[in-house]
Protein backbone atom coordinates (compact mmCIF):
# COMPACT_ATOMS: atom_id res chain seq x y z
CA UNK A 1 0.00 0.00 0.00
CA UNK A 2 1.65 3.37 -0.79
CA UNK A 3 1.89 6.33 1.84
CA UNK A 4 0.85 9.18 2.12
CA UNK A 5 0.95 12.14 3.89
CA UNK A 6 -1.52 14.15 4.96
CA UNK A 7 -1.54 18.45 5.04
CA UNK A 8 -4.29 21.16 5.59
CA UNK A 9 -4.07 24.49 4.39
CA UNK A 10 -5.87 27.75 4.53
CA UNK A 11 -4.37 31.14 3.06
CA UNK A 12 -1.85 31.89 5.12
CA UNK A 13 1.96 31.69 4.87
CA UNK A 14 2.54 29.22 8.41
CA UNK A 15 0.04 27.08 5.92
CA UNK A 16 1.77 27.41 2.73
CA UNK A 17 5.27 26.42 4.81
CA UNK A 18 4.29 23.85 6.19
CA UNK A 19 2.57 22.26 3.30
CA UNK A 20 5.97 22.62 1.57
CA UNK A 21 7.23 20.27 5.33
CA UNK A 22 4.69 17.90 4.09
CA UNK A 23 6.02 17.88 0.74
CA UNK A 24 9.08 17.52 1.96
CA UNK A 25 8.57 14.57 3.67
CA UNK A 26 6.71 13.07 1.67
CA UNK A 27 9.23 13.08 -1.29
CA UNK A 28 12.07 11.63 1.53
CA UNK A 29 9.68 8.76 2.09
CA UNK A 30 8.56 8.19 -1.26
CA UNK A 31 4.97 9.02 -0.14
CA UNK A 32 2.01 10.51 -1.87
CA UNK A 33 0.55 13.94 -0.74
CA UNK A 34 -2.74 14.50 -0.08
CA UNK A 35 -3.78 18.48 0.29
CA UNK A 36 -6.86 19.42 2.02
CA UNK A 37 -8.37 22.57 3.01
CA UNK A 38 -11.30 23.08 5.23
CA UNK A 39 -14.31 25.15 5.41
CA UNK A 40 -16.65 25.39 8.11
CA UNK A 41 -19.98 24.74 6.88
CA UNK A 42 -21.77 24.63 3.22
CA UNK A 43 -22.42 28.19 2.46
CA UNK A 44 -23.86 29.59 -1.10
CA UNK A 45 -24.30 32.36 -2.75
CA UNK A 46 -25.57 33.56 -5.98
CA UNK A 47 -23.57 36.19 -7.72
CA UNK A 48 -25.02 38.62 -10.87
CA UNK A 49 -22.16 39.06 -13.43
CA UNK A 50 -23.56 40.80 -16.34
CA UNK A 51 -26.24 38.54 -17.71
CA UNK A 52 -24.81 35.52 -15.74
CA UNK A 53 -25.51 34.12 -12.49
CA UNK A 54 -22.81 32.52 -10.81
CA UNK A 55 -23.08 29.98 -7.82
CA UNK A 56 -19.72 30.39 -5.46
CA UNK A 57 -19.85 27.79 -2.38
CA UNK A 58 -17.68 27.38 0.35
CA UNK A 59 -16.74 23.88 -0.67
CA UNK A 60 -15.45 25.65 -3.98
CA UNK A 61 -13.37 27.98 -2.25
CA UNK A 62 -11.93 25.91 0.04
CA UNK A 63 -10.58 23.97 -3.36
CA UNK A 64 -9.40 26.93 -4.80
CA UNK A 65 -7.51 27.17 -1.42
CA UNK A 66 -5.98 23.29 -1.68
CA UNK A 67 -5.60 23.65 -5.72
CA UNK A 68 -3.49 27.22 -4.85
CA UNK A 69 -1.02 25.30 -2.73
CA UNK A 70 -1.07 22.13 -4.88
CA UNK A 71 -0.14 24.60 -7.84
CA UNK A 72 2.65 25.89 -5.60
CA UNK A 73 3.73 22.53 -4.66
CA UNK A 74 4.03 20.89 -8.14
CA UNK A 75 6.23 23.67 -9.07
CA UNK A 76 8.44 23.15 -6.06
CA UNK A 77 8.64 19.20 -6.27
CA UNK A 78 7.46 18.11 -10.02
CA UNK A 79 8.18 14.33 -9.40
CA UNK A 80 5.88 13.99 -6.26
CA UNK A 81 2.29 12.54 -6.79
CA UNK A 82 -0.07 15.05 -4.82
CA UNK A 83 -3.69 15.31 -4.83
CA UNK A 84 -5.87 17.53 -2.99
CA UNK A 85 -9.65 18.43 -1.76
CA UNK A 86 -11.67 20.41 0.40
CA UNK A 87 -13.33 18.71 3.32
CA UNK A 88 -16.86 20.36 5.57
CA UNK A 89 -15.40 21.19 9.21
CA UNK A 90 -13.47 22.62 11.31
CA UNK A 91 -9.85 21.67 10.07
CA UNK A 92 -8.58 19.73 12.86
CA UNK A 93 -11.39 17.61 12.88
CA UNK A 94 -11.30 17.22 8.39
CA UNK A 95 -7.60 16.10 9.05
CA UNK A 96 -8.28 13.38 11.49
CA UNK A 97 -11.77 12.31 9.14
CA UNK A 98 -9.27 12.72 5.87
CA UNK A 99 -6.69 10.75 7.51
CA UNK A 100 -9.25 7.97 8.77
CA UNK A 101 -10.62 7.61 5.21
CA UNK A 102 -7.28 7.61 3.18
CA UNK A 103 -5.20 6.12 5.73
CA UNK A 104 -2.50 8.08 6.19
CA UNK A 105 0.80 7.71 7.90
CA UNK A 106 1.66 11.11 8.68
CA UNK A 107 -0.44 14.32 9.49
CA UNK A 108 1.80 17.65 9.11
CA UNK A 109 0.36 20.69 10.50
CA UNK A 110 1.68 23.98 11.70
CA UNK A 111 2.62 25.27 14.86
CA UNK A 112 0.11 28.44 14.36
CA UNK A 113 -1.41 29.50 17.45
CA UNK A 114 0.46 27.04 19.95
CA UNK A 115 1.93 29.41 21.37
CA UNK A 116 0.94 32.42 24.04
CA UNK A 117 -2.75 32.09 24.82
CA UNK A 118 -3.95 30.15 22.38
CA UNK A 119 -2.02 27.31 23.62
CA UNK A 120 -4.65 27.01 26.31
CA UNK A 121 -7.55 27.84 24.47
CA UNK A 122 -6.99 25.26 21.85
CA UNK A 123 -5.09 24.97 18.52
CA UNK A 124 -5.07 22.44 15.27
CA UNK A 125 -2.04 21.47 16.26
CA UNK A 126 -3.29 19.78 19.73
CA UNK A 127 -6.42 18.99 18.54
CA UNK A 128 -5.15 17.03 15.54
CA UNK A 129 -2.21 15.31 17.57
CA UNK A 130 -4.73 14.30 20.09
CA UNK A 131 -7.13 12.73 17.73
CA UNK A 132 -5.02 11.37 14.68
CA UNK A 133 -5.05 7.93 13.82
CA UNK A 134 -1.32 8.22 12.62
CA UNK A 135 1.82 9.97 13.33
CA UNK A 136 1.51 13.97 13.59
CA UNK A 137 4.33 16.49 12.33
CA UNK A 138 4.27 19.50 13.46
CA UNK A 139 6.41 22.10 11.54
CA UNK A 140 7.94 25.33 13.14
CA UNK A 141 5.98 27.40 10.67
CA UNK A 142 5.19 30.72 13.04
CA UNK A 143 8.37 32.57 14.14
CA UNK A 144 7.50 34.63 18.32
CA UNK A 145 7.20 38.19 17.84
Amino acid sequence: MAKIVLTGVDNTEPAAAAARKAAELAAGMGARLHVLSAYGSFEAERIDVGSEELLITSEQAAQGVASDVFAGIRREFPELEVTYGAAEGNPADALVRAAEELDVDVIVVGNKRVQGLARILGSIARDVAAHAPCDVYIAHTHQRS
